[in-house]
């Protein structure tokens, strides 16, 4: 890709000196200008991402497999539709100190407005799987998501050591099967607030009814007694439309779930380890 190619280009520029070990120079004024009136670092990227399994062991396994992550054509039965491109990532240290990074695109429209970047993740199954026994559990299988991301922005603040998101985002189509409860769901969508209010008419194009929002804080807390340190995540907005198009129990659909103008806020989360033996099965 020409942007990878120009990055490329330019680290090996830069290391040439260095690898020639060239005498270094002091700046003059002029050059020092030149360097300190940049204003940060632009990268565009395009990939695609396979993994036969993900695995997490505490003393069983979890794993996941078959996981790709994509383009997307808005089908999630379709899953992963060739790259995962048009992502244009742009970073800034601001002067207190403060890493900025705003993840956009490449892309606009015929008033140039910025389109959104279209993405797919697919999973083929998630098991639960015994490591003393021959036990195994399929949770999921045949996980499809669709969707875009219209925008992301990511600060670490300097002043508080917190990591600040903001995002707005859509699924456009979320099929998957939860094998050990025999239900399958199809067809899930996570929109805009207003997406329903808007359903049919011209406004539905606009980003309050197309996009979802969601704003989090991440950082090291204590966990509520004080004993441990541990990562907090605060939700300080989740804001969306949500439907799910058939749920399906017994080879038939039982309807449709629809939730308008889901609203999270004020939700705190402290994650932790703990020692083996704190909890305990319900059926040995």
């Amino acid at each position: 890709m020409k942007g990878l190619n120009k990055l490329a280009l330019a680290t090996a520029i830069a290391a040439a000196p260095f690898a020639a070990q060239a005498e270094l120079k002091a700046m003059d004024d002029s050059s020092m200008g030149n360097v300190t009136g940049q204003s940060g670092v632009t990268i565009e990227l395009e990939t695609q991402v396979g993994i036969d399994t993900v695995t997490y062991t505490d003393e069983g396994q979890f794993n996941l497999s078959n996981v790709n992550i994509g383009g997307g054509d808005g089908d999630a039965s379709n899953g992963v539709d060739g790259l995962l491109d048009n992502l244009k990532v742009e970073i800034d240290v601001a002067g207190d100190g403060d890493a900025l990074i705003h993840v956009g695109t490449t892309e606009t429209d015929a008033n140039g407005n910025p389109e959104p970047i279209d993405f797919g993740v697919s999973i083929g199954k998630a098991t639960l799987d015994g490591t003393d026994t021959n036990d195994s559990t399929l949770l999921a299988s045949n996980i499809g998501i669709e969707g875009n991301l219209a925008a992301l922005d990511i600060q670490v603040d300097t002043a508080t050591d917190e990591l600040l998101v903001d995002t707005s985002f859509n699924v456009v189509d979320m099929d998957m099967t939860v094998d050990f409860l025999g239900v399958t769901v199809e067809d899930m969508q996570v929109m805009g607030a207003d997406f329903f209010e808007t359903e049919g008419t011209q406004a539905n194009a606009t980003a309050a009814a197309q996009f979802a929002n969601a704003s989090l804080v991440i950082a090291k807390t204590t966990a509520a007694d004080g004993s441990t340190e541990g990562l907090g995540i605060s939700v300080d907005d989740i804001t969306a439309d949500v439907r799910v198009g058939a749920t399906i129990i017994g080879g038939e659909s039982i309807g449709t779930i629809a939730m308008d103008n889901l609203n999270v806020t004020d939700t705190e989360m402290v994650v932790y380890g703990h020692a083996d033996g704190n909890t305990q099965p319900i059926r040995p």
